[in-house]
Protein backbone atom coordinates (compact mmCIF):
# COMPACT_ATOMS: atom_id res chain seq x y z
CA UNK A 1 0.00 0.00 0.00
CA UNK A 2 1.40 3.21 -1.17
CA UNK A 3 0.64 6.07 1.77
CA UNK A 4 0.62 9.71 1.51
CA UNK A 5 1.73 11.53 4.78
CA UNK A 6 0.64 15.20 5.11
CA UNK A 7 2.97 16.87 7.71
CA UNK A 8 6.30 16.16 9.05
CA UNK A 9 6.62 16.99 12.37
CA UNK A 10 7.47 14.43 15.40
CA UNK A 11 3.72 12.88 14.62
CA UNK A 12 3.66 13.15 10.95
CA UNK A 13 7.44 11.17 10.82
CA UNK A 14 6.49 8.70 13.53
CA UNK A 15 3.13 7.75 11.90
CA UNK A 16 5.53 8.12 8.24
CA UNK A 17 7.98 5.42 10.03
CA UNK A 18 5.43 2.96 11.50
CA UNK A 19 3.72 2.52 8.87
CA UNK A 20 6.59 1.79 6.32
CA UNK A 21 7.69 -0.78 9.30
CA UNK A 22 4.71 -2.43 8.32
CA UNK A 23 5.56 -2.53 4.76
CA UNK A 24 3.83 0.46 3.27
CA UNK A 25 5.54 2.65 0.56
CA UNK A 26 5.63 5.83 2.29
CA UNK A 27 6.16 9.38 0.73
CA UNK A 28 6.43 12.29 3.44
CA UNK A 29 5.58 15.54 2.52
CA UNK A 30 5.97 18.64 4.69
CA UNK A 31 5.35 22.39 3.59
CA UNK A 32 8.75 23.42 6.06
CA UNK A 33 11.61 21.84 7.26
CA UNK A 34 10.54 18.58 9.28
CA UNK A 35 10.38 19.08 13.01
CA UNK A 36 10.79 23.01 12.13
CA UNK A 37 7.03 23.74 14.03
CA UNK A 38 5.64 22.72 16.70
CA UNK A 39 7.94 19.80 17.42
CA UNK A 40 11.40 22.11 17.58
CA UNK A 41 10.42 24.45 20.41
CA UNK A 42 7.93 21.69 22.88
CA UNK A 43 9.29 21.25 26.45
CA UNK A 44 11.12 18.61 25.05
CA UNK A 45 9.59 16.18 27.77
CA UNK A 46 8.02 13.06 27.36
CA UNK A 47 5.19 14.30 29.92
CA UNK A 48 3.51 11.16 31.72
CA UNK A 49 2.79 12.78 34.52
CA UNK A 50 1.28 15.77 33.02
CA UNK A 51 -0.83 14.43 30.60
CA UNK A 52 -4.07 16.12 31.68
CA UNK A 53 -6.33 17.58 28.99
CA UNK A 54 -6.17 21.01 28.85
CA UNK A 55 -10.14 21.57 29.57
CA UNK A 56 -10.59 21.14 32.93
CA UNK A 57 -12.78 22.55 35.47
CA UNK A 58 -12.06 26.42 35.86
CA UNK A 59 -9.79 26.57 33.55
CA UNK A 60 -11.56 28.96 30.10
CA UNK A 61 -12.98 31.05 33.69
CA UNK A 62 -9.47 31.46 34.67
CA UNK A 63 -8.15 32.21 31.34
CA UNK A 64 -11.50 35.50 31.30
CA UNK A 65 -10.26 36.87 34.06
CA UNK A 66 -6.78 36.86 33.05
CA UNK A 67 -7.53 38.64 29.84
CA UNK A 68 -6.51 42.13 30.21
CA UNK A 69 -2.84 40.42 31.84
CA UNK A 70 -0.54 40.54 28.96
CA UNK A 71 1.88 38.23 30.51
CA UNK A 72 -0.37 35.28 31.83
CA UNK A 73 0.07 31.85 31.69
CA UNK A 74 -3.19 31.40 29.83
CA UNK A 75 -4.48 34.31 26.89
CA UNK A 76 -7.26 34.44 25.44
CA UNK A 77 -7.57 37.02 22.54
CA UNK A 78 -10.65 38.44 22.00
CA UNK A 79 -12.17 37.46 18.47
CA UNK A 80 -15.38 37.66 16.84
CA UNK A 81 -14.73 34.82 14.33
CA UNK A 82 -17.66 32.47 13.99
CA UNK A 83 -15.43 29.37 14.34
CA UNK A 84 -13.58 30.59 17.35
CA UNK A 85 -16.31 31.35 19.26
CA UNK A 86 -17.37 27.80 18.53
CA UNK A 87 -14.69 26.37 19.37
CA UNK A 88 -14.39 27.63 22.70
CA UNK A 89 -18.12 27.13 23.51
CA UNK A 90 -17.56 23.66 22.54
CA UNK A 91 -14.13 24.32 25.08
CA UNK A 92 -16.26 25.84 27.30
CA UNK A 93 -18.87 22.27 27.75
CA UNK A 94 -15.63 20.04 28.55
CA UNK A 95 -14.68 21.86 31.58
CA UNK A 96 -16.16 20.13 33.78
CA UNK A 97 -14.85 17.05 36.17
CA UNK A 98 -15.84 13.87 34.51
CA UNK A 99 -14.64 15.39 30.77
CA UNK A 100 -11.52 16.00 32.42
CA UNK A 101 -11.09 12.24 34.18
CA UNK A 102 -12.13 10.63 31.11
CA UNK A 103 -9.71 12.51 29.24
CA UNK A 104 -6.97 12.01 31.17
CA UNK A 105 -7.49 8.35 31.60
CA UNK A 106 -7.17 8.64 27.40
CA UNK A 107 -4.15 9.99 27.56
CA UNK A 108 -2.72 7.97 30.06
CA UNK A 109 -3.71 4.87 28.05
CA UNK A 110 -2.43 6.10 24.44
CA UNK A 111 0.55 7.41 26.31
CA UNK A 112 1.14 4.09 28.71
CA UNK A 113 3.75 2.45 26.19
CA UNK A 114 5.57 5.91 25.37
CA UNK A 115 8.93 4.43 27.37
CA UNK A 116 9.18 1.32 25.66
CA UNK A 117 8.32 2.65 22.23
CA UNK A 118 11.18 4.95 22.64
CA UNK A 119 13.35 2.22 23.86
CA UNK A 120 12.00 0.27 20.94
CA UNK A 121 12.96 3.17 18.37
CA UNK A 122 16.86 2.72 20.21
CA UNK A 123 16.98 -0.83 19.67
CA UNK A 124 16.45 -0.13 15.57
CA UNK A 125 18.77 2.17 15.66
CA UNK A 126 17.70 5.35 15.99
CA UNK A 127 19.93 7.59 17.66
CA UNK A 128 18.92 10.88 19.28
CA UNK A 129 19.30 12.40 22.90
CA UNK A 130 16.85 10.94 25.45
CA UNK A 131 17.53 10.98 29.70
CA UNK A 132 15.72 9.04 32.31
CA UNK A 133 15.69 12.26 34.82
CA UNK A 134 12.21 12.39 35.99
CA UNK A 135 10.46 15.21 37.00
CA UNK A 136 9.46 17.67 39.51
CA UNK A 137 6.50 19.37 39.65
CA UNK A 138 6.96 22.26 42.57
CA UNK A 139 4.17 23.88 43.79
CA UNK A 140 3.85 27.81 45.73
CA UNK A 141 0.45 27.23 46.89
CA UNK A 142 -1.33 24.60 48.53
CA UNK A 143 -4.32 25.36 46.83
CA UNK A 144 -2.55 24.94 43.47
CA UNK A 145 -0.94 21.48 45.20
CA UNK A 146 -4.17 20.20 46.47
CA UNK A 147 -5.65 20.75 43.19
CA UNK A 148 -3.43 18.82 41.22
CA UNK A 149 -3.41 16.22 43.85
CA UNK A 150 -7.16 15.49 43.67
CA UNK A 151 -6.02 14.11 40.38
CA UNK A 152 -3.61 11.38 41.31
CA UNK A 153 -6.03 8.44 42.14
CA UNK A 154 -6.00 8.16 37.88
CA UNK A 155 -2.25 8.24 37.74
CA UNK A 156 -1.51 6.02 40.40
CA UNK A 157 -4.55 3.42 38.76
CA UNK A 158 -2.50 3.52 35.84
CA UNK A 159 0.83 3.26 37.27
CA UNK A 160 2.51 6.36 37.98
CA UNK A 161 2.10 7.26 41.28
CA UNK A 162 4.37 9.99 42.53
CA UNK A 163 6.28 11.13 45.72
CA UNK A 164 4.73 13.67 47.64
CA UNK A 165 6.97 16.98 48.84
CA UNK A 166 6.67 18.86 51.33
CA UNK A 167 8.48 22.11 52.88
CA UNK A 168 12.35 21.16 53.14
CA UNK A 169 11.83 17.63 50.71
CA UNK A 170 11.56 19.88 47.77
CA UNK A 171 14.43 21.48 48.24
CA UNK A 172 16.35 18.19 48.59
CA UNK A 173 15.44 16.92 45.93
CA UNK A 174 16.16 19.60 44.03
CA UNK A 175 18.64 21.97 45.64
CA UNK A 176 18.56 24.54 42.98
CA UNK A 177 14.86 25.86 43.95
CA UNK A 178 14.08 28.52 46.14
CA UNK A 179 12.68 28.13 49.39
CA UNK A 180 9.13 29.62 48.86
CA UNK A 181 8.32 26.33 46.36
CA UNK A 182 6.95 24.37 49.06
CA UNK A 183 5.14 21.08 47.96
CA UNK A 184 6.10 18.76 44.89
CA UNK A 185 5.13 15.77 43.20
CA UNK A 186 7.93 13.38 41.74
CA UNK A 187 7.02 11.26 38.87
CA UNK A 188 10.26 9.29 38.01
CA UNK A 189 9.16 7.91 34.66
CA UNK A 190 9.15 11.11 32.94
CA UNK A 191 12.05 11.72 30.25
CA UNK A 192 13.41 14.31 28.30
CA UNK A 193 13.83 13.92 24.84
CA UNK A 194 15.60 16.62 22.52
CA UNK A 195 13.09 16.96 19.87
CA UNK A 196 15.24 18.37 16.85
CA UNK A 197 17.37 15.00 17.41
CA UNK A 198 14.14 13.06 17.38
CA UNK A 199 12.71 13.89 14.24
CA UNK A 200 16.33 13.93 12.54
CA UNK A 201 16.69 10.21 13.53
CA UNK A 202 13.05 9.17 12.44
CA UNK A 203 13.29 10.94 9.08
CA UNK A 204 16.93 8.89 8.61
CA UNK A 205 14.99 5.79 10.00
CA UNK A 206 11.93 6.14 7.53
CA UNK A 207 14.18 6.67 4.52
CA UNK A 208 16.27 3.66 5.84
CA UNK A 209 13.15 1.51 5.00
CA UNK A 210 12.59 3.52 1.42
CA UNK A 211 10.51 6.27 2.85
CA UNK A 212 10.75 9.74 0.71
CA UNK A 213 10.38 12.45 2.08
CA UNK A 214 9.89 15.92 0.46
CA UNK A 215 10.13 19.32 2.46
CA UNK A 216 8.86 22.49 0.52
CA UNK A 217 6.05 20.70 -0.76
CA UNK A 218 2.58 22.36 0.39
CA UNK A 219 -0.58 20.58 -0.32
CA UNK A 220 -3.47 22.43 -1.98
CA UNK A 221 -6.14 19.81 -2.42
CA UNK A 222 -7.37 16.65 -3.72
CA UNK A 223 -8.32 14.31 -6.30
CA UNK A 224 -11.50 12.15 -5.61
CA UNK A 225 -13.40 9.99 -7.02
CA UNK A 226 -16.65 9.39 -5.00
CA UNK A 227 -15.39 8.49 -1.14
CA UNK A 228 -11.87 7.28 -2.58
CA UNK A 229 -9.03 10.07 -1.86
CA UNK A 230 -6.67 9.13 -5.52
CA UNK A 231 -4.27 11.77 -5.05
CA UNK A 232 -3.06 14.86 -3.31
CA UNK A 233 -2.22 18.09 -5.68
CA UNK A 234 0.66 20.59 -4.36
CA UNK A 235 0.68 24.13 -4.53
CA UNK A 236 3.18 23.40 -8.09
CA UNK A 237 0.01 21.79 -9.61
CA UNK A 238 2.10 18.43 -8.92
CA UNK A 239 -0.57 15.30 -8.70
CA UNK A 240 0.70 12.58 -6.20
CA UNK A 241 -1.15 9.37 -6.45
CA UNK A 242 -1.63 6.62 -3.61
CA UNK A 243 -3.97 4.17 -1.96
CA UNK A 244 -4.05 6.00 1.27
CA UNK A 245 -3.51 9.97 2.77
CA UNK A 246 -2.51 10.96 6.41
CA UNK A 247 -3.10 14.36 7.77
CA UNK A 248 -0.54 15.08 9.80
CA UNK A 249 0.38 18.71 9.51
CA UNK A 250 -0.52 20.18 13.16
CA UNK A 251 -2.77 23.14 13.03
CA UNK A 252 -2.94 22.84 9.31
CA UNK A 253 -4.70 19.61 9.10
CA UNK A 254 -8.06 21.42 9.75
CA UNK A 255 -8.25 23.15 6.50
CA UNK A 256 -6.63 20.13 4.93
CA UNK A 257 -9.67 18.09 6.27
CA UNK A 258 -12.43 20.89 5.36
CA UNK A 259 -11.27 20.67 1.77
CA UNK A 260 -12.39 17.02 1.97
CA UNK A 261 -15.56 18.08 3.13
CA UNK A 262 -15.15 17.92 6.50
CA UNK A 263 -15.17 20.61 9.17
CA UNK A 264 -12.73 19.34 12.37
CA UNK A 265 -12.39 22.09 15.16
CA UNK A 266 -8.39 22.18 15.26
CA UNK A 267 -7.11 25.52 16.48
CA UNK A 268 -3.56 27.41 17.25
CA UNK A 269 -2.35 27.21 21.20
CA UNK A 270 0.61 28.96 20.85
CA UNK A 271 3.63 28.13 23.31
CA UNK A 272 6.74 29.70 23.91
CA UNK A 273 9.97 28.52 24.80
CA UNK A 274 13.31 29.83 25.44
CA UNK A 275 17.20 28.23 25.52
CA UNK A 276 19.85 28.93 27.45
CA UNK A 277 23.49 27.33 26.37
CA UNK A 278 25.72 27.12 28.00
CA UNK A 279 23.36 26.19 30.45
CA UNK A 280 22.56 28.69 33.78
CA UNK A 281 21.82 26.14 36.30
CA UNK A 282 22.39 22.49 36.28
CA UNK A 283 19.14 20.86 37.96
CA UNK A 284 18.99 17.05 39.03
CA UNK A 285 15.49 16.35 37.18
CA UNK A 286 13.14 18.21 34.56
CA UNK A 287 10.89 20.44 36.39
CA UNK A 288 7.57 22.39 36.15
CA UNK A 289 7.03 25.41 37.84
CA UNK A 290 3.04 24.87 38.45
CA UNK A 291 2.03 28.37 39.58
CA UNK A 292 3.51 30.13 36.46
CA UNK A 293 3.10 26.95 34.31
CA UNK A 294 6.85 26.74 32.92
CA UNK A 295 8.52 23.78 31.91
CA UNK A 296 12.44 23.74 33.12
CA UNK A 297 14.19 21.04 30.88
CA UNK A 298 17.70 20.43 31.03
CA UNK A 299 19.34 19.15 27.94
CA UNK A 300 23.11 18.09 26.79
CA UNK A 301 24.53 21.26 27.30
CA UNK A 302 21.78 23.42 26.96
CA UNK A 303 18.25 24.35 28.96
CA UNK A 304 15.32 25.35 27.95
CA UNK A 305 12.16 26.68 29.56
CA UNK A 306 8.74 26.55 28.19
CA UNK A 307 5.13 27.51 29.14
CA UNK A 308 2.09 29.61 28.15
CA UNK A 309 -0.76 28.94 26.35
CA UNK A 310 -2.04 31.44 23.85
CA UNK A 311 -5.25 30.72 21.53
CA UNK A 312 -6.61 33.14 19.32
CA UNK A 313 -3.14 33.96 17.63
CA UNK A 314 -2.78 33.80 13.58
CA UNK A 315 0.69 33.20 13.28
CA UNK A 316 4.27 32.13 15.09
CA UNK A 317 5.54 35.47 16.09
CA UNK A 318 7.29 36.20 19.39
CA UNK A 319 5.43 38.45 21.79
CA UNK A 320 8.04 39.79 24.10
CA UNK A 321 5.92 39.85 27.45
CA UNK A 322 5.29 36.59 27.13
CA UNK A 323 8.93 35.39 26.76
CA UNK A 324 9.94 37.85 29.92
CA UNK A 325 6.88 36.01 32.06
CA UNK A 326 8.71 32.83 31.23
CA UNK A 327 12.66 34.12 32.31
CA UNK A 328 10.76 35.88 35.23
CA UNK A 329 9.60 32.65 36.80
CA UNK A 330 12.96 31.17 36.40
CA UNK A 331 14.28 34.04 37.88
CA UNK A 332 11.44 33.65 41.04
CA UNK A 333 12.13 30.13 41.24
CA UNK A 334 15.65 29.40 41.12
CA UNK A 335 18.26 30.36 43.33
CA UNK A 336 21.50 31.02 41.19
CA UNK A 337 19.47 33.04 38.23
CA UNK A 338 21.10 35.63 37.60
CA UNK A 339 20.27 37.32 33.99
CA UNK A 340 22.05 34.20 32.48
CA UNK A 341 24.43 34.15 29.43
CA UNK A 342 23.94 32.17 26.52
CA UNK A 343 19.91 32.90 25.72
CA UNK A 344 19.28 32.06 22.47
CA UNK A 345 16.31 33.42 20.18
CA UNK A 346 12.96 32.88 22.03
CA UNK A 347 10.43 30.34 19.81
CA UNK A 348 7.00 30.33 19.42
CA UNK A 349 5.04 27.79 17.79
CA UNK A 350 1.38 26.73 17.21
CA UNK A 351 0.26 23.31 18.77
CA UNK A 352 -2.48 21.96 17.70
CA UNK A 353 -5.91 21.83 20.19
CA UNK A 354 -9.37 20.52 19.85
CA UNK A 355 -12.14 21.69 21.86
CA UNK A 356 -12.42 18.66 24.36
CA UNK A 357 -8.40 18.21 24.44
CA UNK A 358 -7.96 15.14 22.80
CA UNK A 359 -6.47 14.31 19.67
CA UNK A 360 -8.15 13.23 16.30
CA UNK A 361 -7.24 9.95 15.15
CA UNK A 362 -8.64 7.95 12.66
CA UNK A 363 -10.22 7.94 9.12
CA UNK A 364 -12.18 10.93 8.09
CA UNK A 365 -15.57 10.59 7.66
CA UNK A 366 -17.10 10.92 3.96
CA UNK A 367 -13.41 8.86 2.57
CA UNK A 368 -12.58 5.77 2.31
CA UNK A 369 -8.94 6.44 2.75
CA UNK A 370 -8.09 9.46 4.00
CA UNK A 371 -6.95 9.55 7.78
CA UNK A 372 -6.21 12.27 10.61
CA UNK A 373 -3.50 12.00 13.25
CA UNK A 374 -3.28 15.27 14.88
CA UNK A 375 -4.94 17.81 17.99
CA UNK A 376 -2.27 16.39 20.29
CA UNK A 377 -2.19 20.03 21.83
CA UNK A 378 1.09 19.94 24.26
CA UNK A 379 1.68 16.45 24.13
CA UNK A 380 2.93 15.52 21.05
CA UNK A 381 6.09 14.12 21.83
CA UNK A 382 4.44 12.21 24.54
CA UNK A 383 2.20 10.49 22.70
CA UNK A 384 3.51 10.66 19.12
CA UNK A 385 4.75 7.11 18.76
CA UNK A 386 1.35 5.67 20.55
CA UNK A 387 -0.97 7.50 17.75
CA UNK A 388 1.43 6.74 15.40
CA UNK A 389 1.13 2.72 15.91
CA UNK A 390 -3.31 3.57 16.21
CA UNK A 391 -3.30 5.29 13.32
CA UNK A 392 -1.18 2.25 11.32
CA UNK A 393 -3.54 -0.62 13.24
CA UNK A 394 -6.28 1.46 11.59
CA UNK A 395 -4.95 1.97 8.68
CA UNK A 396 -4.07 -2.12 7.79
CA UNK A 397 -6.26 -3.71 9.88
CA UNK A 398 -4.19 -4.95 12.67
CA UNK A 399 -5.38 -5.21 16.26
CA UNK A 400 -5.61 -1.55 17.85
CA UNK A 401 -3.60 -1.05 21.41
CA UNK A 402 -6.81 0.83 22.74
CA UNK A 403 -10.27 -0.96 23.20
CA UNK A 404 -13.06 0.47 20.98
CA UNK A 405 -14.98 2.83 23.41
CA UNK A 406 -11.61 4.80 23.71
CA UNK A 407 -10.77 4.56 19.65
CA UNK A 408 -13.93 5.90 19.43
CA UNK A 409 -13.23 8.88 21.74
CA UNK A 410 -10.88 10.05 19.26
CA UNK A 411 -12.26 9.68 16.14
CA UNK A 412 -13.03 12.56 13.94
CA UNK A 413 -16.55 11.41 13.71
CA UNK A 414 -16.88 12.89 16.79
CA UNK A 415 -16.98 15.77 14.92
CA UNK A 416 -19.94 15.27 12.72
CA UNK A 417 -20.21 18.69 11.39
CA UNK A 418 -19.58 18.58 7.42
CA UNK A 419 -17.86 21.54 6.24
CA UNK A 420 -19.53 23.90 3.58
Amino acid sequence: MKVVVVGGGVVGLSSAYELASRGCEVVLLEADRCGAGASHGNAAKVALAESAPVPGPGVLLQGIRWILRSDSPLAIRPSLAPGYLSFLLRMAMRCNARDFADGLDLHLRLGADANDLFDEYVRQGMDFEMHSRGVLLAFTTRERFDEHCASLPAFESAGYAPRLLQDDEVQEAEPALRDHLRYGLVFSADRQIEPDSLTAALRMSLASLGGIVREGVRVSGFVRGGDTVNAVVTTEAEVIRADAFVLAAGVPSAALAAKLGRRVPIRSGKGYSVDYSPAPIEPRTSLTLEDARVAVTPLDGMLRLAGTMEFGSTDDSVNAVRVEAIRRAAAEAFRDWEAPAGERVPWAGSRPMTPDGLPVIGRVAGTANAYLNSGHSMLGLTLAPGSARLLASLMTGSPAALPDNLIARVSPDRFSLTHR
